[in-house]
C-alpha cells in the first residue's frame, strides 16, 4: 500500500466513524435550558470586547500626549481583568461566582464612571461605558 492509498483508507475510516457517531441518537445534554449565568456571560463578553477597543484607544491617545486618558485606561484594565475572571467562574458555575459578580458590579461601575468623562468625545469610551452599565446590571441579578 502506498501513501496515497493509506491516506485514502484513513480518511474513509474516519468518515465512517464520524457517520456512526452522527447516527447515534443518544443525546448527551447534561443540562436542559439556558445556562443560569448566561446574561452575565454575555454582558461580560461584550464588556471585554468594548473594553479592549477602549483600552487601545486610550493607549493611542496617551502616546500622543493626552494624559487625561490615563485614569480611563487604568479603569478599563481593571474591568477587563475582573470580567475575564467572572466569565471563567460563572461559566463553571463556581460557588465563588456570586462573590466575584459583586466585585464586578463595583469594578464595572468605576469603569463606567471613568469612561463617562470621555464618552461625548470618544466613541470607544461611550461604548465601553454602556457595556459596563449592562454588565453591572446583569451581575447584580446573580448576587446572593
Amino acid at each position: 500500500m502506498n501513501r496515497r492509498e493509506a491516506l485514502f483508507a484513513t480518511g474513509a475510516l474516519l468518515a465512517s466513524a464520524g457517520a456512526a457517531v452522527a447516527a447515534d441518537d443518544h443525546s448527551h445534554h447534561h443540562h436542559e435550558g439556558a445556562h443560569p449565568w448566561q446574561a452575565v456571560l454575555d454582558t461580560a463578553g461584550i464588556c471585554i470586547e468594548k473594553g479592549e477597543i477602549c483600552l487601545t484607544h486610550c493607549i493611542m491617545l496617551l502616546g500622543e500626549g493626552d494624559k487625561a486618558m490615563a485614569a480611563c485606561a487604568a479603569s478599563v484594565r481593571e474591568m477587563l481583568a475582573s470580567c475575564r475572571a467572572l466569565i471563567t467562574l460563572a461559566g463553571a458555575e463556581s460557588k465563588f461566582a456570586p462573590k466575584l459578580a459583586a466585585l464586578c458590579v463595583d469594578v464595572c461601575r468605576a469603569c463606567e464612571a471613568e469612561c463617562k468623562k470621555h464618552a461625548a468625545k470618544h466613541k470607544p469610551c461611550k461604548e465601553c461605558m454602556e457595556s459596563c452599565a449592562e454588565c453591572a446590571k446583569a451581575c447584580k441579578t446573580m448576587i446572593v
